[in-house]
């Protein structure tokens, strides 16, 4: 049977967030139901089986109704109601020392801070200075606690958040009793750096689903669990929220945790228009969930088509759904081939025919075999007839002039200082061109405006962009990328140096050129090998 305890923390939540919302009495009811309840020594389904839970001090007919709907369920619908009316990072500043609902409702408010992520950025540009309530002292005060408390975690790159995430929902899978396990937040939006994860689950048995999770050696600390959540701190410091919530409201969840935060609260003012209200619960007319378990039911709800979760900022994407005007973007499927292949990491021959063979496991119709200027196309070995097709890819670091000695093109490898051609140097470049490792990252101090004159070459030449799974890093990151795909450039993805045992990381790349808006058409390896051959490749090879 349900714990008295927890019905205790769950009335003290309900209050928490009645007085982050302002709603006036109603906190100090549950508040005082609750110190009443810890004070019963007798069994809570006895009481309410003769009748006579209202004999308890501060227990009306409202409570009573919850109490029985809790020892009857394990649950208080009352609260998920109120949890979806009130941002999740706010109960997180109340929890700081020194701060309380009023402050954190206020913060809230009056500076639309909803998390500590939010605070921090507020403190750092003094947008609490000169706020009635907040002198020095407890502007400091505060600073101090959030500090104390971790603020804002380290962001760590895509690629690698990746592979920690695949690990855990690959955990979950195998030993846990879940019927679906997706991983949602920055991650699931393919943003280049992902500051924490957040991992939703269906289950029948959630309780046993946090213990196998909490008993994973990834895991160093289990901050909080609860009846629907579990928060933890993994051994290098990343934190992961585990969330199971019903099957009927799972799409929703998705939805609402996948973000982003600009994107949900454009939905939430378009369901008002519409006299519906949309939560991580599902979408509601009056107390009616009229949608939810899809995400897919969610958007058709409030007149939308899916949105795909890479392009969810707030940049028109709602606009175009509610239009039925989403451009068509790139999908795993529709990649050919990769560009850029080294031959030196494929350790020659006997690596080349395996990388051919996983080529062909994944459905890909060629390979661009990189090499060195000096060794030129006559090192790369050739394959058996039925294997992809092998064009030849010649690196340089310079800005190159003429045809690719041996090869079919250029692979343009920017030495350090190199970020854009100069005006001589773009009239000598000839021959095909794959623009590679470049740096591009906004966030990383790149100018985007750093791209125009490889755009402007990009016109009247065959000029592709690449985008990697080291977005920013090794590649352009997704705004870069999306100037070049509005000005009309190829990108060409790929999982960045790595083993063709790694060529998975292929679909980071893909959901970094979605974030760029980018469909088949503006990939260049989505085409076919035929057209390839014609518009990219300088001469043919067979293999």
């Amino acid at each position: 049977m349900p714990g008295t305890a927890e019905l205790v923390a769950i009335f003290r939540e309900i209050a928490d967030l009645l007085d982050l919302q302002g709603v006036r009495f109603k906190p100090e009811a549950y508040r005082r139901a609750a110190r009443s309840l810890e004070a019963v020594t007798e069994d809570l389904g006895q009481i309410s089986a003769r009748g006579e839970l209202r004999s308890i001090p501060g227990v009306g007919d409202a409570i009573a109704e919850k109490i029985a709907e809790y020892l009857r369920t394990g649950t208080v619908p009352y609260l998920d109601r109120v949890r979806g009316e009130v941002p999740p990072g706010l109960l997180e500043i109340m929890r700081l020392p020194g701060f309380g609902p009023k402050t954190a409702r206020r913060l809230w408010v009056e500076l639309g801070v909803e998390g500590p992520r939010e605070l921090e950025t507020a403190l750092a540009a003094h947008r609490l200075d000169g706020l009635a309530g907040f002198g020095p002292k407890k502007i400091a005060l505060l600073a101090a606690a959030l500090a104390r408390a971790g603020g804002t975690p380290m962001r760590r790159p895509l690629a690698a958040a990746w592979e920690i995430a695949e690990s855990l929902l690959a955990a979950l899978r195998a030993g846990a009793p879940v019927d679906r396990v997706e991983v949602a937040g920055s991650l699931r939006r393919r943003r280049e750096t992902v500051g924490d994860l957040d991992i939703l689950a269906t289950s029948t048995a959630p309780e046993r689903v946090f213990e196998v999770f909490s008993a994973l050696p990834q895991i160093r600390t289990v901050r909080m669990r609860g009846p629907t959540k579990e928060t933890v701190e993994l051994a290098d410091g990343l934190q992961v929220d585990l969330r199971v919530v019903e099957p009927a409201a799972f799409g929703a969840a998705l939805q609402y945790f996948t973000g982003s935060k600009d994107h949900n609260v454009h939905l939430r003012s378009l369901a008002r228009e519409r006299g519906l209200k949309v939560n991580e619960y599902g979408v509601f007319r009056g107390e009616e969930r009229v949608a939810g378990a899809t995400e897919a039911e969610v958007y058709a709800a409030l007149g939308l088509t899916e949105i795909p979760p890479e392009i969810r900022e707030d940049r028109g994407e709602i606009e175009a759904a509610a239009a039925g005007r989403l451009p068509p973007l790139i999908d795993g499927p529709d990649i050919r081939g990769l560009l850029h292949v080294h031959l030196d990491r494929l350790g020659g021959a006997a690596g080349l025919a395996d990388a051919a063979r996983a080529a062909r496991r994944l459905g890909w119709d060629y390979l661009g075999i990189v090499v060195a200027e000096e060794s030129g196309g006559a090192s790369v070995p050739s394959l058996p007839t039925g294997g992809p097709k092998v064009f030849v890819g010649v690196e340089t670091t310079r800005v190159p002039s003429g045809r690719p000695p041996g090869g079919d093109y250029w692979v343009l490898r920017p030495a350090e200082g190199i970020v854009a051609p100069t005006a001589t140097g773009a009239a000598g470049a000839t021959g095909p061109l794959l623009i590679a490792h470049l740096p591009a990252s906004v966030d990383a101090g790149f100018e985007p405006g750093q791209l125009r004159p490889w755009l402007a070459l990009a016109t009247d030449r065959p000029i592709a962009f690449e985008v990697t799974a080291g977005a920013g890093e090794d590649g352009l990151d997704s705004t870069v990328a999306r100037q070049a795909v509005q000005a009309g450039a190829a990108l060409a993805v790929g999982p960045g140096d790595v083993a063709a045992t790694e060529w998975e990381r292929f679909r980071l790349a893909v959901g970094l050129a979605r974030r760029a808006g980018a469909g088949p058409s503006n990939v260049l390896n989505a085409r076919p090998v035929t057209d390839l051959a014609r518009s990219w490749a300088g001469r043919r090879r067979t293999g």
